[in-house]
């Protein structure tokens, strides 16, 4: 029976296949005559001998071993079975997809910052895509010593590098500290250059690389976004101006006693002041052509008509300087 026992066929497969597992190898076992290689869609199958690959084989399906595997490999394609012998290899499946993982800085970046001696503490979180694109540094570098990796791996080697190159990237290109979103896009592009180059040594590839959001403080993202509110986003004196109003319309401006009263009524005046001013200055600004108009200047006296008759003896005058039967002078 000991006989039959070695002529058993085995089944090479990825048996406890998981959609976050980049590898799994499958070694330790002889491989025996008539054993059959299954490879399901989105795996890669690699045989290797000693950690060197002997063949590569990407199609789906079911593969005898002996008949369409082994002519294939590099140095085992002429290895026979024996009645008693197998084939010792090592079969490492590799997940060929795409995976797209979130990310979320460990700690907070302190950025410099104007008029801020130690910073803005700044949070970041987003997602990357990466795939296996090297198996040859991938077997070099982590299969050779690992049975199976995952993307949690992954995930932690990249947060890892993380805050280096948010810092150096953020500094570059986050020309507005207080408004990072708005280049997210050359952050991300530049995180994404770094990162490749640093995994690309372990046979992934980082294709995407993506910024969702960047996290102030609260005290400073209250104060962007009662800025943006109000459209005055670099205007740090109508900000002032702004909360000074709020506060006594809320009735939030509380202190003690009179001075309190005092204080609240000097900012009134203030306030009241730079209205006045305002409206001045609009008030001279105004062009010519909107001064109210003058009213029309009113006749002389000595502009008044002539009369027809004349005051001294009743002749008719018509135009004439002096009466044509008295000889009065009309006026």
């Amino acid at each position: 029976m000991s006989f039959f026992k070695n002529q058993f066929a085995n089944v090479v497969e990825w048996q406890e296949f998981r959609d976050d597992m980049i590898f799994y190898k499958w070694s330790n076992r002889e491989i025996k005559k008539g054993s059959k290689l299954i490879i399901r869609p989105g795996q890669d199958a690699i045989f290797l001998n000693n950690g060197k690959i002997e063949g590569i084989f990407r199609d789906e399906g079911e593969y005898d071993i002996e008949s369409q595997i082994i002519p294939f490999l590099s140095t085992l394609k002429g290895f026979k079975f024996g009645f008693n012998s197998g084939m010792r290899v090592e079969v490492l499946f590799v997940n060929t997809k795409e995976f797209v993982v979130k990310w979320g800085t460990q700690n907070a970046i302190n950025m410099p910052a104007p008029g801020l001696p130690g910073g803005i503490p700044i949070r970041a979180n987003g997602t990357f895509n990466f795939k296996v694109n090297d198996y040859i540094a991938l077997i070099d570098q982590i299969a050779g010593v690992k049975n199976q990796y995952l993307v949690e791996d992954v995930r932690l080697r990249i947060t890892s590098l993380l805050d280096q190159f948010l810092m150096k990237w953020i500094t570059r290109e986050g020309k507005d500290i207080f408004n990072l979103q708005s280049n997210s896009f050359e952050i991300s592009k530049g995180i994404q250059e770094d990162l490749d180059m640093q995994m690309t040594k372990s046979g992934i590839s980082i294709t995407g690389f993506n910024v969702m959001s960047f996290n102030y403080p609260k005290e400073i993202q209250d104060m962007i976004t009662k800025n943006a509110s109000h459209g005055m986003i670099s205007n740090v004196d109508r900000y002032q101006q702004i909360s000074m109003t709020d506060g006594m319309a809320s009735g939030k401006m509380k202190g003690g006693g009179a001075a309190s009263d005092m204080a609240g009524m000097m900012m009134g005046m203030n306030f009241a002041n730079q209205m006045m001013n305002q409206m001045n200055q609009n008030s001279q600004n105004q062009p010519a052509s909107s001064q109210p108009a003058q009213p029309a200047a009113q006749p002389m006296a000595g502009d008044q008509k002539r009369p027809n008759f004349c005051p001294n003896c009743g002749t008719k005058t018509g135009e004439a300087n002096f009466c044509p039967n008295c000889g009065q002078k009309l006026v």
